[in-house]
């Protein structure tokens, strides 16, 4: 089982050491539809014998007697003709059972990639572009829907095709089973060299698209910063570039298709299957109508030579979709749940014991940081650009876990703390604020959806946001753009600060949460926050002296580390790093 932060409920039993046997663990889980498509392919490729078979006895028939006899002819086809239909209604039930098998195959591993996802750390998230994720969990998914179909599908109908020219072979003659053999032996040979040769192009080709992928999503994520530089022409041909390494790695992939020998193997078996049976029917050995049946049965292997070309491609393709997903999957977060840990309501109060934290090994973000927030108290946490305020609170909700001393709620280390419980009691309000291309109000409860319509507009009004809500045409119902784009900064902020108080935390950090509010609602905000803090920790990231002033302590960061603490009087007089802060922002601290 991979470690990660949070398991979803729905878990997949399936087998992750690799590639192949993940898909087959999802196949196993499929087995009724799937034993559908080896019904369909074995009869599919028997009653296709039947029909040189009915061919060769109807042509006996004919030519052998001194009078034709017609009604050998006349049952050979209507043998032909209801194998045939018989064959129409197998060979449906396994293109429908590999479509089943395909379309259940992309549900539940996506089902299982996305938990995977969710579950995963934010250092996990960091660290892998959002574009290259996204490419694996639609694109990379999708290839494993063909892989089953047609795919799978079409490689065991192949196999099948295989086996039936040797063993009908054997009664027309003995000596006319050794080419069809002979060919099966060599065509398994020059396969297995095939995929040998495809699959690591194949690889690559899924790798190019995902970092095609990758840097067009963050282009377009920054698209204000793109148009703001007038770098459309450079993205532009950057975006060029990767697609041709993509297009190069699929020409690549076609080279090798184009060498595909099975195809000059077919045509010299027939050659030398054509001549033989001729010669055994001038030694004797065999009827005329052997040779349009032994004929006929060699045109079996067309079907897996001409059909495999593309079917193990596509087998190829969906492997390495599926090794790109294991992946991600496999990639372990330092983060667990601890489903087991401590459980109960927070008072909210906060201890850094020594605590250091580099998001790499080599740099150290934060420095024996020591600090004590007593339950209810109100703390401002101040420092030049970089020094590490937004990282020292990420560590209280275990965003992220400290490398070095411990961060203790209620006196208790988090990382003992059951995860799901610390973190719905422990807000987060960050300046980068994040919207859901949702409606209002399902943004305001996104932490708590089961708020009714009087909560939302309560919550709403306190963060002094119903004003503005209600001014749209569609209310609370108004559904804004992705990360909120079609409100206003301050706007933004406001229904961050309203879906807070609707969870109503036991600890609140404030990042620089009303940077883009102007001062009179601010005033109007900072009163409810007093209102809701009462008996609520609260953590305040900001150069506001207004917000500030009203904190009970005044924390300093600097280089990671801190450097003073008290009120705002008390380091005025005593400390010269906050001095400078004061003066820099021009008495807005």
């Amino acid at each position: 089982m991979t470690i990660s932060e949070f398991s979803i409920d729905k878990t997949y039993d399936t087998n992750r050491t690799s590639a192949p046997r993940w898909i087959a663990s999802h196949i196993r889980r499929n087995l009724l539809p799937f034993t559908g498509i080896f019904i369909g392919a074995i009869s599919n490729a028997a009653l296709a014998a039947v029909v040189p078979l009915c061919i060769g006895i109807a042509f006996n028939a004919v030519v052998l007697n001194d009078t034709p006899d017609y009604a050998t002819v006349r049952w050979a086809a209507m043998a032909l003709l209801g194998s045939q239909l018989l064959r129409a209604c197998l060979q449906f039930l396994r293109n429908f059972s590999a479509e089943v098998v395909g379309q259940r195959l992309e549900r539940d591993m996506r089902d299982e990639f996305y938990g995977e996802l969710v579950g995963k750390s934010m250092t996990f998230h960091d660290l892998n572009p959002v574009g290259d994720t996204m490419a694996r969990a639609t694109n990379d998914v999708r290839e494993i829907n063909l892989l089953a179909n047609p795919g799978l599908n079409l490689v065991i109908g192949s196999f099948m095709f295989l086996i039936m020219p040797i063993i009908f072979s054997s009664r027309i003659h003995p000596q006319l089973m050794i080419l069809p053999a002979v060919f099966t032996v060599l065509y398994i040979i020059a396969l297995v060299w095939y995929l040998r040769a495809l699959s690591p192009v194949a690889e690559k080709a899924r790798a190019n698209f995902g970092t095609l992928n990758a840097r067009l999503a963050e282009a377009i994520d920054g698209i204000e910063i793109v148009k703001g530089t007038a770098q459309e022409t450079n993205e532009m041909n950057l975006f060029r570039k990767n697609a041709t390494a993509y297009r190069d790695a699929v020409i690549a992939q076609s080279h090798i298709e184009a060498r595909y020998i099975p195809l000059l193997m077919f045509g010299i078996a027939n050659a030398i299957g054509f001549w033989h049976v001729t010669r055994l029917y001038e030694l004797g050995e065999v009827p005329i109508g052997a040779i349009p049946d032994y004929v006929l049965l060699l045109g079996l292997f067309g079907f897996p030579v001409f059909v495999s070309l593309f079917a193990y491609s596509q087998v190829a393709l969906g492997v390495a979709g599926a090794k790109r997903i294991l992946e991600l999957i496999n990639k372990e977060t330092e983060l667990d749940q601890n489903a087991a840990g401590h459980d109960a309501e927070i008072e909210g109060a906060i201890t850094f014991d020594n605590v250091s934290f580099g998001y790499v090994p080599e740099v150290q973000v934060l420095k024996d940081i020591n600090l004590t927030i007593e339950p209810g108290e109100t703390v401002a946490i101040v420092g030049q650009t970089g020094t590490g305020k937004t990282t020292l609170v990420k560590l209280i909700n275990r965003i992220y876990d400290t490398t070095k001393g411990q961060v203790r709620v209620d006196g208790v280390d988090v990382r003992d703390w059951n995860m799901a419980s610390l973190r719905q009691q422990v807000s987060i309000i960050e300046q980068d604020i994040f919207l859901f291309s949702r409606s209002i109000a399902d943004n305001i409860a996104f932490g708590n959806p089961t708020a009714t319509k009087d909560m939302i507009i309560a919550a709403a009004k306190k963060a002094q946001a119903h004003d503005f809500i209600s001014g749209f045409k569609d209310g609370y119902e108004t559904v804004i753009g992705e990360r909120g784009v079609t409100l206003s900064g301050g706007q933004r902020q406001r229904i961050a600060l309203a879906r807070a108080f609707l969870v109503k935390p036991r600890i609140l950090i404030l990042d620089d949460s009303t940077s883009a509010i102007d001062s009179a609602t601010e005033d109007q905000i900072q009163r409810a926050i007093r209102e809701a803090s009462q008996g609520q920790t609260t953590l305040l990231i900001t150069h506001r002296l207004s917000q500030i002033r009203w904190a009970d302590k005044i924390v300093v960061l600097r280089h990671g580390q801190i450097v003073a603490a008290g009120n705002h009087d008390e380091l005025i007089e005593t400390s010269a790093a906050y001095g400078r802060i004061f003066q820099r922002f021009g008495g807005d601290a």
